[in-house]
Order: C-alpha cells, then sequence, then structure tokens
C-alpha cells in the first residue's frame, strides 16, 4: 500500500524506543534553544558577521588616521653625495670693504678651493596646513560617510544572519513536528495491530489485515529513520550559523502561536524606509558623491602652509654655515591645468546625479518587497486558519473512527483512511506554520528590524 508523505513524515521517538538497553547512556540534558536565543548567540558569535564588524573598525581607523592630517607634518632626510665638480669661491680685492688700519679685505683677488670629498646635507622640514583646512574636512566628511556607509553594511548582514537563523530554525520545527507527527502515527498504527490481531484470533478479521497494518507500521517506523539524518544536518548548519561548534546538542524551544501583529501597509513601508540599510546606504552614497564633488572643488584654493625649514650642509667647508634655518608661508598653486580640474568636477556632478537616481530606485524597490512580504505574511496566517480547522477535524473523524473499530461497526480500511487523513492534515498544518513563521521573519526583515 501506498504510503502518504504526511503519514512518512512522523519520526525519531519510535527508533529510539527501539534502541537496545544496554545502549542508554546518563547524559546531561540537551541545552533547549528558543530562537530569540538562537538570534542572541548568532548576533554574538557568527563568524560573517564578526568579518562585518572589522570592516566598520577598519573604517574608524581611515577617519582617526586623516584627522591627523589637520596636524603639522614633520619631514626628515639627508642626502650623500660625492662632489663631483670643485666647490670653489673667488673674492676680488676689497669684497668685505676696507677698514682703518687694515685696509681692502682681501688685499688681492682670492680664491679658495675646496676638496672633493664626499658630504651630505641634512634637512629638517615642519609644515602646518592652514588654507588646507578646508579640504582636509571636506575629506574627513567623506571618510565618515564611508565609515557610515560600513555601518550600514554591518547592520544588512546582522538582519541577513537573524533571518537565515530563523528559517533554519523553522526549517528545523518543521521537520521535528514531522517527526512527532510519526510518533504519533507509530503509535496508532500499534494500536491498531494489536486491536486486528485480537480480532484475526478471535476470527473476525483477516490475517491479510493485520499483516497490511504491520507493513504501514514498518514503513512509518522506516521513513520516521530516514528523516533523522536531514534534522542532524539542519542542526549543524544552525550551529555554524551561531558561530559555535556544529556538534553542539541542542532541542528547540516551543514557537508561539500566530498572531495579528501586523501592521497596515502604508505604515510598515514608511517604516521600512526609515530601517532598510539598502535605503541608507544609497543615502549615504550620495552624501560621498557630494563630499567628493565639494572636495575635487577645493582644489581650486591656493595651498598655504606655515612652513619651518632647516638645513645643515656636511663636510662642505668652513664658509658654508653649518646650520641654517628658515621659518615662513609656503604657498602652492596651479593656475593653469588646461580645464583638468573644471572636467574632474563635471564627472563628480554627474556622479553625484547618479547616485540620486538610485536612492529613488531603491526606495521604490524596497516599497515593492515590503508590499510583496505583507501579502504573502497575510496569506500564509489565513492557510494556516485553513489547516488548523482541517486537523481538528481530522483529529476528531480517527477517535470516532478507532472507537467504532473496536464496536466492529466500520472495516479496517476506512479506519486507514481515517489515519492517513488525519497524517496528511498534520503535515499540512506543520508546513503552514512553519511557512507562516518564516514568512512572518521575512517581513519582519523587509521592515529593517534585526
Amino acid at each position: 500500500m501506498h504510503i502518504p508523505p504526511a503519514v512518512s513524515g512522523l519520526v525519531v521517538f519510535a527508533v529510539i524506543a527501539a534502541q537496545p538497553a544496554y545502549c542508554v547512556q546518563s547524559v546531561a540534558p540537551a541545552e533547549t534553544l528558543t530562537v530569540e536565543r538562537a538570534r542572541t548567540l548568532a548576533l554574538e558569535s557568527n563568524r560573517d558577521l564578526k568579518s562585518a564588524r572589522m570592516e566598520v573598525a577598519k573604517a574608524e581607523d581611515r577617519l582617526a588616521s586623516a584627522r591627523t592630517r589637520r596636524l603639522p607634518s614633520f619631514k626628515w632626510s639627508a642626502l650623500g653625495m660625492q662632489k663631483i665638480t670643485a666647490l670653489d669661491f673667488s673674492f676680488p680685492r676689497g669684497a668685505f670693504g676696507t677698514f682703518e688700519g687694515i685696509g681692502e679685505v682681501p688685499a688681492t683677488d682670492t680664491s679658495i678651493r675646496s676638496p672633493r670629498r664626499p658630504g651630505a646635507l641634512l634637512i629638517g622640514q615642519v609644515n602646518q596646513p592652514l588654507s588646507q583646512q578646508y579640504r582636509i574636512g571636506l575629506q574627513l566628511g567623506l571618510l565618515r560617510a564611508q565609515r557610515d556607509s560600513a555601518v550600514e553594511q554591518e547592520r544588512a548582514q546582522r538582519q541577513a544572519v537573524v533571518a537565515e537563523v530563523k528559517r533554519v530554525y523553522f526549517s528545523i520545527l518543521q521537520t521535528q513536528a514531522a517527526l512527532e507527527s510519526a510518533e504519533e502515527a507509530i503509535r496508532l498504527y500499534r494500536e491498531l495491530d494489536r486491536v486486528t490481531g485480537d480480532f484475526v484470533l478471535r476470527q473476525v478479521a483477516l490475517k491479510a489485515e493485520n499483516l497490511e497494518v504491520k507493513t504501514l507500521l514498518a514503513n512509518a517506523e522506516y521513513e520516521a529513520l530516514a528523516l533523522r539524518n536531514p534534522l542532524e544536518t539542519q542542526k549543524e548548519q544552525l550551529n555554524i550559523l551561531l558561530g559555535r561548534d556544529v556538534g553542539t546538542t541542542f532541542e528547540l524551544g516551543a514557537v508561539g502561536e500566530a498572531s495579528d501583529g501586523e501592521t497596515d501597509l502604508d505604515a510598515a513601508r514608511r517604516l521600512a524606509l526609515e530601517r532598510r540599510p539598502e535605503v541608507r546606504q544609497a543615502a549615504l552614497k550620495l552624501k560621498q558623491a557630494e563630499a567628493d564633488r565639494r572636495a575635487k572643488r577645493s582644489e581650486y584654493i591656493p595651498d598655504l602652509s606655515l612652513s619651518f625649514n632647516y638645513f645643515s650642509p656636511v663636510n662642505y667647508g668652513s664658509l658654508i654655515p653649518a646650520n641654517i634655518a628658515t621659518v615662513g608661508l609656503l604657498f602652492e598653486w596651479e593656475p593653469f591645468d588646461w580645464g583638468r580640474k573644471r572636467l574632474e568636477v563635471a564627472e563628480k556632478a554627474k556622479t553625484v546625479e547618479q547616485a540620486s537616481l538610485a536612492l529613488r530606485q531603491t526606495q521604490a524597490q524596497v516599497a515593492v518587497d515590503v508590499g510583496s512580504r505583507f501579502r504573502k505574511l497575510r496569506e500564509a496566517r489565513q492557510l494556516l486558519a485553513v489547516r488548523v480547522l482541517a486537523r481538528e477535524t481530522a483529529q476528531e473523524n480517527l477517535r470516532v473512527a478507532n472507537n467504532r473499530y473496536k464496536q466492529q461497526m466500520i472495516l479496517l480500511k476506512d479506519v486507514l483512511q481515517f489515519q492517513t487523513s488525519l497524517a496528511g492534515a498534520n503535515q499540512n498544518y506543520q508546513a503552514a506554520l512553519a511557512a507562516y513563521w518564516t514568512a512572518r521573519a521575512e517581513f519582519e526583515k523587509a521592515l529593517g528590524e534585526e
């Protein structure tokens, strides 16, 4: 006889009960993992999320590094060299003047020659940016926007991790629900096997009927055993999402019943536009583009710095001072650049326009996504209400059928038909419940919740 998938979906405890007594060991009870606890663990330990947090930290480091450009810069350099030509000095007679009692200095034309030996030039420089402070401020604004974008990417990663945790969690719940339905079906088949066996002994039922029940029981136990593998795989996947060892054992906690917590669609869309990371990222990209354009335009401003310079020639002879120090203003300007700055500013302006278009497109896509998730949630909740009524009906029908069969008022095939109907109703209910919570998780993600 063909076994419906709903019947085959009922599993684990019959297999465990069938294990020999010597296999039973005293072990600590497994952790009860609620969906909120799983969410908390994932936010603390998920490896992808930790990597996203590191990106935020890197952006903070870049911003802190850029702030140091407002402060004076210190440079020290040393140039070692070998003179190829002689360093000669010629002083004509009286070059330094005529003095009473001495006469002209020097008294005759004089030449001083320095030997061609190795020398060095030590240079120290301290520059404090002045006019560049405005441009540095614009660059810091750009880096802040990049830091904020990294924060939003981390938020998006958090939402994705939480949504995936909920998806796997509800998948495990659905599998476990199938196992619980299997346990119930196995119990019912065993009771039916007992009653049918008694009828065979009393010769009020055929042996073939008892064999048919035994076959259904064996198939249910086999398919229950086959469901254990996907359940273990799903638990390992959830452990990976939680950032812990894949072999960590746990049991899932109960999930609440469906609620009427949905808001209206317009309010949901407004909330999503405020919370969704992709909307914030698009707005930040627009902000970055505007800051980049202003920074590029600031290049028209000449660079003016307060500059202190120190020079120390080494092995250049006694005529050259050993230490030379100056302080003043360093002015740098490129008045003519063949239109390069103007073209670069025009490019940045187009980037700003593109970012503005991308922001409006993202907002529209978010509105559509929220509407779709909202309608799917309503649909899933309505389907769940139907499945609840169908399961209650099947349970009552089977209860009545079992009582009538024990009183020999109906045939075995009628009981099996009601049993199949209940198994199908159980499976449909569990699937609808998991679909509802999955749809709710997707709706919450669409709202930008974590």
